[in-house]
């Protein structure tokens, strides 16, 4: 099956442990896409920190951010935003009032197209990788509701494990937003049916790509949608058990470059099938 265009997680899948995307990686995309394969992030991340990200390899294409909720155009250079999917205030509301009903003591943050804001306890539990902000300098309020639309919610608990926290939470089902967890100390909530697959879906619409054609990577739970939706489903070695069961395929672990390995394969394959195809600039 041909690949057109490749989705990749971030944390835990493009990057190495130590968050960095390495020069076999960055070299691998961009072969990648001078071949015509279409390389696309899909993060649970904010705006600033993919522009961050991109920055360091040279990554110039489209970026899903805040577990599809923003899509970024970094075509430029700098992240566009090119789309995104709020929660309802009314609905925020609702879920943080709920959240704090099942869970006693949980604090929370709320995530904007350019804006994070947290509550004071929530600063005070974090440290700068949570977030790629530095707690001391982050915007705090008593209310968290931002002048802007909120695209995220993320909370946490003093005391629980984000994970014990997550299965509490998806055990209420609390309704209208979309709960997930993506490894990090920390639960997230979107807008309901928000998802990485459902930003990779309209954006495979607009580039007119089809769903077969389609490879996603990732390591966490909140990769689940988009490996399902995808026509090629991956995972890293490194990644969760769960999500192992659902992969076509497990890559070399994000330490080994393993989306690099896949890429470059790709690439070679796409060098070879020009290669032998009538016409092409061998048989010129």
């Amino acid at each position: 099956m041909t690949v057109d265009l490749v989705a990749t997680d971030l944390d835990g899948t493009l990057l190495r442990s130590d968050r960095t995307i390495s020069s076999r990686t960055a070299d691998a995309m961009a072969a990648a896409r001078e071949v015509g394969i279409d390389i696309v992030w899909a993060s649970a991340r904010a705006r600033h920190s993919i522009h961050d990200l991109a920055e360091s390899c040279g990554f110039t294409g489209r970026a899903i951010g805040a577990n599809g909720a923003v899509v970024l155009d970094l075509a430029d250079g700098t992240p566009v935003i090119a789309g995104t999917t709020a929660i309802g205030a009314d609905a925020v509301t609702t879920a943080m009032l709920r959240v704090r009903e099942l869970v006693p003591g949980v604090v929370f943050a709320t995530v904007g197209p350019t804006r994070f804001v947290a509550e004071h306890g929530y600063a005070a539990l974090c440290v700068f990788s949570d977030h790629h902000r530095d707690p001391l300098e982050m915007d705090t309020s008593s209310t968290v509701l931002a002048a802007e639309p909120t695209v995220k919610i993320v909370a946490r608990h003093p005391d629980l494990s984000s994970v014990e926290l997550y299965r509490t939470v998806a055990a209420a089902q609390v309704g209208g937003v979309e709960l997930t967890h993506s490894g990090a100390p920390y639960i997230e909530m979107s807008a309901a049916g928000v998802s990485k697959a459902s930003a990779l879906s309209r954006l495979c619409q607009e580039l007119g790509v089809e769903q077969q054609s389609v490879a996603a990577v990732g390591d966490a739970l909140n990769d689940v949608p988009m490996l399902e939706w995808a026509g090629t489903a991956l995972t890293t070695a490194n990644a969760l058990p769960e999500i192992k069961s659902i992969a076509h395929r497990v890559l070399a672990s994000n330490d080994d470059d393993g989306v690099a390995a896949y890429l470059e394969g790709l690439v070679q394959a796409r060098l070879v099938a020009d290669a032998d195809t009538p016409g092409s600039a061998r048989d010129r």
